[in-house]
């Protein structure tokens, strides 16, 4: 996509200043609190779905403890997200910065016949219907059957719908075909994310100790580390595809980054979302093979243990800055772009004296149309979505190959013409 447009001059020509639009911190956290929950809770329902087929293979008792595990942690996280939701509008009822909370009016705005009265009745139920959906699983220690898979698939269904809701739009702005566009973006985004921060939480859960015996971690952790990567690679595809157009969409050039609230805000996003990339690299092309290498029967060592060790550190890592961008997102309010256009109207009213100024002080900030997408535009994004994908595709079958040529160097250099000892064999992981 193109990376800047032009400002249009036939817009008016004086405004005030434009205020730091930062926004106020309770509010922020807020809604990062509402975020994180209800991603959580479908990460969380995504990482069991993924993990059922891995945990089948192992003994019942560790796969009891690692569907219990998950489920009960998304069910605390969909308890939260319920609440949260509903805090975050009771703050917003009351007037914003300093109005304190009217839950009174909160509730009354569930399911009130408006268009925002029902998605906010969504954001605030679904979350806890799909907690209450998981409670049987949670509570539950034998082996999964078809029961089990079909709340799941409610849960999973319900935390789709509630996170979707605070994006799905109450009216056509821009032309329906716009607006569909922009909504399939964000839910990109949206769930993009879910899927990545639960799962990550998920699996550093299941790393913790009680959860996989130390007898089926060969048997549990490789096809399952395999299966997040493909989920993640997806997610991380998504959310920067959905990223590049939203990047189009508020930001006209590199400059705008550094020159503007909006762009030194999102500068942080990016970088954050790049640290975690390369945390994620690091997991994916050095962790995973070494983890790999635990089906192979003999490699028991120390490369396999210290793997195992670093895993969780690497995980915990992960989770703390996808939550860190989670608390820095809510800061973005408007545009890079119409903060540049009032930063320019603002020194242009100087011009104009102080009489001027002061007719002026209290219209509101102008805001430039939304971008109108050319042949060149769908172009640059045509490209950008086919390297994006070849990236992802390219990155995870290398990832693949290293583990299996790691599994092959582990087998080739394990001695297999004596047996081991029956008390030592028991130590080794199938």
């Amino acid at each position: 996509m193109p990376f800047s447009d032009p400002l249009p001059q036939s817009l008016p020509t004086a405004a005030p200043s434009p205020s730091t639009p930062l926004g106020p911190f309770l509010d922020s956290a807020l809604a990062w609190a509402s975020w994180s929950t209800v991603m959580a809770f479908v990460g969380l329902i995504v990482l069991a779905l993924l993990v059922a087929a891995p945990s089948g293979r192992v003994g019942a008792d560790t796969q009891a403890r690692v569907r219990t595990r998950l489920t009960a942690a998304a069910v605390a996280a969909g308890a939260l997200a319920g609440p949260a939701a509903l805090v975050g509008l009771a703050h917003d009822a009351a007037g914003g910065p300093g109005g304190g909370y009217d839950y009174p009016a909160a509730w009354a705005g569930l399911f009130d016949g408006s268009g925002g009265g029902f998605l906010s009745g969504l954001q605030v139920g679904l979350p806890m219907l799909g907690a209450l959906l998981l409670i049987p699983v949670a509570l539950r220690r034998a082996p999964a059957g078809r029961f089990h898979g079909a709340l799941l698939w409610s849960g999973l269904t319900a935390g789709l719908t509630a996170l979707g809701s605070a994006r799905f739009p109450t009216q056509v702005r821009n032309g329906l075909g716009r607006t569909v566009f922009e909504t399939v973006v964000w839910l990109a985004h949206l769930f993009g994310a879910a899927v990545w921060l639960g799962g990550l939480v998920g699996l550093l859960l299941l790393a913790l100790p009680g959860a996989v015996a130390p007898a089926d971690r060969g048997t549990f952790w490789a096809p399952t580390i395999r299966r997040f990567s493909l989920a993640a690679t997806v997610c991380v595809a998504a959310i920067t595809l959905s990223g590049l157009f939203l990047y189009w969409e508020h930001v006209d050039g590199p400059g705008q980054l550094l020159s503007t609230m909006y762009g030194r805000v999102l500068g942080v996003k990016i970088l954050i979302f790049g640290s975690v990339l390369v945390l994620g690299a690091f997991n994916q092309f050095w962790l995973h093979p070494r983890v790999q290498a635990l089906r192979t029967e003999g490699d028991a060592g120390r490369a396999a243990g210290v793997a195992l060790r670093r895993f969780p550190i690497v995980v915990a890592a992960e989770v703390a800055l996808v939550l860190l961008v989670l608390f820095v997102a809510p800061f973005l309010h408007g545009s890079a772009r119409s903060q540049a256009y009032q930063a320019q109207q603002a020194q242009q009213a100087q011009q104009v004296g102080k009489a001027r100024q002061t007719t002026l002080a209290d219209a509101p900030p102008p805001k430039l149309p939304a971008k109108q997408a050319s042949a060149s535009t769908w172009a640059y994004g045509s490209a950008e979505t086919a390297v994006v994908i070849a990236v992802m595709v390219i990155g995870y079958r290398c990832s693949g190959r290293l583990a299996r040529r790691r599994a092959m160097a582990v087998a080739a250099t394990t001695p297999t013409s004596h047996p081991l000892p029956t008390s030592t064999a028991r130590n080794v992981p199938s």
